[in-house]
């Protein structure tokens, strides 16, 4: 049960509705935003502080549409975060964005494995051991920092940094606020081990 209720789509202000409709547009674009679930219960319960949501959604969105990694890195790594803080509702939220990046079910899996798993081509096992590192240390080794310097320019490298913190985040207060998945993200979620 949620800790904090989320604020039902119809009582949210004209002006909160039009936020929200916006950002998910530019996330998923025009074409995606009917037919993906609409995380009511997330938006929702961001939408009971507007002044917040506003805040963290414009930041948040260039993660989602500004973002200088690649849509497929910029995923691998959120992926990764939401396994290793076991953040059920992030997972299904960004299998289906993963899904859009071209990741397949094969690797969705394998993102639970980590950056060891034989098959990550050296850039994307990179990715996962900084967003190991990060979670872990909150540093990235010298030596998975030199792989990752060999091949992107210094924006994605903070990109990399600033992805990895913003989804931890996101996945502490998922789960600190007690978010419970919608029933059109069920089928999403990862199976308990």
């Amino acid at each position: 049960m949620a800790r904090i209720d989320p604020v039902a789509p119809e009582d949210w202000s004209e002006e909160m509705t039009t936020f929200i409709t916006e950002f998910r547009t530019a996330v998923l674009g025009e074409e995606l935003v009917q037919s993906r679930p609409g995380g009511a219960n997330l938006l929702g319960t961001l939408a009971g502080y507007p002044k917040l949501a506003k805040s963290f959604l414009a930041f948040n969105g260039h993660f989602l549409y500004g973002c200088s990694l690649t849509d497929r890195q910029r995923e691998l790594i959120i992926l990764r975060v939401a396994h290793r803080r076991q953040c059920r509702y992030e997972w299904a939220q960004h299998v289906l964005l993963a899904g859009d990046a071209g990741i397949t079910e094969d690797e969705i899996t394998r993102v639970a494995t980590g950056p060891k798993a034989p098959e990550w081509k050296p850039l994307e096992s990179a990715l996962l051991q900084a967003t190991d590192d990060l979670l872990s240390r909150g540093t990235i080794s010298r030596d998975t920092w030199s792989l990752l310097a060999a091949e992107l320019d210094d924006h994605q490298l903070m990109d990399v940094v600033f992805t990895v913190g913003t989804y931890a985040m996101v996945a502490m207060a998922l789960r600190a606020f007690d978010v419970e998945p919608e029933p059109d993200l069920i089928p999403y979620l990862p199976t308990r081990r």
